[in-house]
C-alpha cells in the first residue's frame, strides 16, 4: 500500500490568506524552520497507478499539481486522470470544496456517510460533478469495504469507517444559537482504517476529533500506522494568539497537549508510526525550532509534512 500526505495544514492553509499571526509571518519571510503546508489530504493506492483521495481540499489543483502521480500519464486520453475515487471524513469546507475543482466530466466515485452525502445533496452547486460519471456510495458505518472506480472497478485499496466524536460542519450550525451543543458522535465525522492486499499493516486516518475514548483506543491497537488529529497544540491556542473566539474542542478537534489532549490519551495504544496532521496556523509545532516541536517528536510523534510518503 502507497500512502502520500498531499496536504498537512488545517484549514486555511499555512500560512492563511488572511493570517497575518507570527507563524504566517515566518512562513511567508521564509522561515528555515517554518514550511508552508496545503490543507489536509491522503491519497493511497495499491499499485501505484490508480489513485484514491481521503478528502478534497481546496488546495486540491495545486495538490495535483506537485504530485506527478495524481497527474494523467504521459500516454493516457486527453481527458483523464489516475484519481479512481475520492472518501470524505466529514463535511468541512477543507474537505468538500476541492470536489468542485475536480468538474469537466471526468469520472470518479464519491464515498461518504449519509449526512455528508445529503450535505452535497442539498447544495446545488455540487451538481457540476455529474452523479452519471461521478456516483455517490454511501458508507456503510463500521464495515470493512472494497473502494471501486466509477464503473465498479476495484482499486485494491479496503477501507472501514467508523464514527470518532466530533461535530457538523461550521456552516451547518445555527447561527441564532451560537452557544449550543453541535458535537457529534454519529457520523458527521468519521475516522478511516485504510489497507490493501498484500500491505503489511493498516492505516488508519482521523483528522478531525474530539476526544479519545476505551473504543477508539482499542480499535487503534497494532495498527502500522495513526494519522492523527493536531489541529491545536493547547485547547485555548488561537484565543491566546488573538486570531479567534473559539476553543479546539469547540471546533470539535482534541488538543495535543495535556492530560486529557491526544498525546497523553494515546500513550499506552501500540501503534507502529504516529503523526500529526490537519495542524491549524497558529499550532506552535509548525516551527521545527520550537519547544513545541521538540516535546511531540520526544513523545514519539511525527508532524506531518506534504509529500510525506509511506508504504505498507
Amino acid at each position: 500500500m502507497h500512502l502520500r500526505i498531499i496536504g498537512s495544514a488545517a484549514g486555511g492553509g499555512f500560512p492563511q490568506w488572511n493570517c497575518n499571526y507570527r507563524l504566517s509571518r515566518a512562513a511567508r519571510n521564509g522561515m528555515a524552520s517554518v514550511h508552508p503546508r496545503t490543507q489536509s489530504s491522503v491519497a493511497a493506492s495499491a499499485d501505484g497507478l490508480g489513485w484514491v483521495l481521503f478528502n478534497a481540499s481546496p488546495d486540491i489543483r495545486q495538490q495535483i499539481a506537485a504530485t506527478p502521480e495524481l497527474q494523467p500519464a504521459g500516454d493516457a486520453p486527453l481527458r483523464s486522470t489516475p484519481i479512481r475515487a475520492v472518501v470524505l471524513t466529514n463535511a468541512d469546507v477543507d474537505h468538500i470544496a476541492g470536489l468542485l475543482s475536480l468538474r469537466e466530466r471526468q469520472p470518479f466515485a464519491i464515498y461518504a456517510t449519509a449526512q455528508v452525502l445529503a450535505t452535497l445533496e442539498a447544495n446545488s452547486i455540487f451538481n457540476v460533478l455529474d452523479p452519471a460519471l461521478v456516483p455517490r456510495r454511501i458508507l456503510p458505518p463500521a464495515k470493512e469495504l472494497a473502494i471501486c472506480d466509477a464503473e465498479g472497478r476495484d482499486t485494491g485499496v479496503m477501507i472501514e469507517p467508523f464514527a470518532v466524536p466530533g461535530k457538523i460542519a461550521l456552516y451547518l450550525e445555527d447561527r441564532d444559537h451560537p452557544d449550543a451543543n453541535f458535537s457529534s458522535d454519529a457520523g458527521d465525522t468519521i475516522g478511516v482504517r485504510i489497507a490493501g492486499i498484500g500491505s503489511r499493516g493498516s492505516v488508519f486516518y482521523i483528522p478531525g476529533c474530539a476526544r479519545i475514548d476505551a473504543r477508539l483506543r482499542a480499535r487503534l491497537t497494532d495498527a502500522a500506522c495513526l494519522l492523527f488529529d493536531g489541529t491545536v497544540y493547547t485547547d485555548d491556542e488561537m484565543i491566546v494568539a488573538g486570531v479567534g473566539q473559539k476553543t479546539g474542542a469547540r471546533m470539535g478537534h482534541l488538543a495535543i497537549s495535556g492530560e486529557l489532549g491526544s498525546i497523553a490519551g494515546l500513550a499506552n495504544v501500540k501503534v507502529g508510526r504516529r503523526v500529526f496532521v490537519h495542524i491549524n496556523n497558529t499550532n506552535p509545532i509548525l516551527d521545527e525550532s520550537s519547544a513545541e516541536h521538540a516535546a511531540v517528536k520526544a513523545a514519539g510523534w511525527e508532524i506531518a509534512n506534504d509529500g510525506m510518503e509511506m508504504e505498507f
